[in-house]
Order: structure tokens, then sequence, then C-alpha cells
């Protein structure tokens, strides 16, 4: 029988190399980025970014740079999983990812700590919505072309990514999209704010971000045309991410219609689309 001294000088030591284990894990997460971000990128997956991401010659050589250094640690981190038979391939990968970690600029380098797999369809799929009409709890089959879900996941149809990097200035971006919501469930809620750096950018975001929502649902309503689709209209977690698209995709008409909304979302995402040509 081991006596009770011993027994605690063994609980003891299991308990500090947990502790050590613990606070020591940042640092080697940090550690293991870094060097994914320094090693030399894959010629192919250069070929592919250039051929599918428009707007990445605009990007300044620094940009460029940090930007190749996100996708690695994303392919790195992130299990890609076809739908429907759908073989994933190296170009639907790098696609996604290079999208994606464009909302990685700055001092936010968490990659997106909530998501562990991106589905991929090879189209529109189908699911089933539960919805409450006059207190009757309705089934229907609804067609989506992506979603993010709170827990470890989220959904792209391939076929709407190549739409989209078809159609770079239309305002509509799945990745951008669903990506966005990732940033804005990092908290375990869908609300429409995304973690800041700071305290008191809560109160100026709430502030934007209410009156330009508000503003929206208003000229919706009364039938008026927008820069911001429609369909941000639904909630303030919608309004984010289409407010997302517009910025990447369509910077200057939302700087001249919503200067506010812009330059709340420059400084977020550390970037300023009006200065891309295409």
């Amino acid at each position: 029988m081991i006596p009770p001294n011993v027994v605690a000088i063994i609980f003891s030591i299991v308990i500090s190399a947990i502790a050590i284990g613990i606070l020591c894990y940042p640092l080697f997460v940090k550690w293991q980025r870094d060097r994914l971000m320094s090693q030399q990128f894959p010629k192919s997956w250069l070929s592919i970014i250039e051929s599918n991401l428009s707007i990445y010659r605009d990007l300044t050589s620094e940009q460029q740079k940090e930007l190749l250094g996100y996708i690695q640690v994303f392919l790195k981190e992130k299990q890609f999983i076809g739908c429907l038979g759908l073989q994933i391939t190296e170009e639907m990968k790098v696609t996604i990812a290079a999208i994606a970690c464009l909302l990685l600029f700055g001092d936010r380098k968490t990659y997106f700590p909530n998501l562990r797999s991106v589905l991929v369809y090879p189209h529109a799929y189908i699911v089933n919505e539960l919805t409450m009409n006059s207190y009757v709890v309705e089934e229907r089959r609804v067609a989506r072309l992506g979603e993010s879900w709170t827990r470890d996941q989220l959904v792209l149809s391939w076929e709407q990514v190549q739409q989209d990097i078809r159609n770079w200035k239309d305002g509509h971006n799945v990745i951008l999209h669903e990506f966005a919501h990732q940033l804005d469930q990092e908290d375990g809620q869908a609300e429409g704010v995304p973690i800041l750096a700071r305290a008191l950018d809560y109160e100026i975001w709430k502030k934007v971000m209410s009156a330009e929502y508000l503003q929206l649902c208003d000229r919706v309503e009364n039938g008026k045309k927008t820069v911001i689709d429609s369909y941000g209209a639904t909630n303030p977690a919608e309004f984010f991410a289409v407010a997302t698209e517009t910025f990447f995709e369509k910077p200057h008409q939302l700087n001249q219609k919503h200067q506010d909304l812009y330059e709340l979302l420059q400084r977020y995402y550390h970037l300023d689309p009006r200065q891309w040509q295409n």
C-alpha cells in the first residue's frame, strides 16, 4: 500500500504538470503558428490565390505576406469535409482559406477558434427548418448556400463560392458572410457584436451599428434602394455579416452612403478596400 504522503506528493506533481501544460500551451500554439507563417508558401497555392482572389494583387507586399501566413495556419488547423460525394481539392481549400483570412488582419489572430471543420457541398443544400406561425410549429425544407454554427462547423456551397469569386463587386460573398458570423460567435452568441480590442469600442460599435441597422430596416420596409443587401435587415447578426460583404466588395458605395459604418469596419478589419482596383 502506498503511504499517504507519497500519494500526496504524486498528486501534487500531477497537478503541477497539468498547470504547467495549461500555461505553456498558448506559447506552444503561438510558436507553431509563427513557424507556419515563416515557411515558404507553396507555388501551387499562390497560383490558386492569384487566379481566384482578384484583389490579392492590390494588397501591399506586406499585406500579401501576412495573408499568406494566415492561410498556412488556417489550412493546418482546419479540417475540410466534402458532402454529397464532393471530393475536396487543393483549389477549394486554398480559395476558402484565402477569402476567410481577409478577416484576420491587425491584432485579431485567433483564427476562428470555435471552428474545427468546414463542410463543403457541391451546390445549394436542403435543411429542415422549424418555424412558428400563429403558435403552430411548422417544419419546412429550405435551400441554403452556407451557414455558420456556434459550435465547431461552418457550411459552404462550392457552386456559390465559384460564383462569388467571379463577381467580387456584386456585394455578395458567402465565405465573407459565414466567417463574419464566426467572428460574431466567438463569445458564444450571435448578436452582431464581435469581440473588440478595447472596452470603450463596444459603446461606439453599439451606437453606429444600431443606427445603421434601424436605417436599413426602415428603408427595406418602405421599399427604398439600399447599398447593403436587404437580408441584413433580418436581425443584428445578419446585418454585421451582410455589412462585412458590402465593406469588402462595395467599399466606395458603402463609404459614400454610410461613412460612419465604413470607418467602423475599417478600424475593425484593419483594411481599406477603397484602395483596391478590382
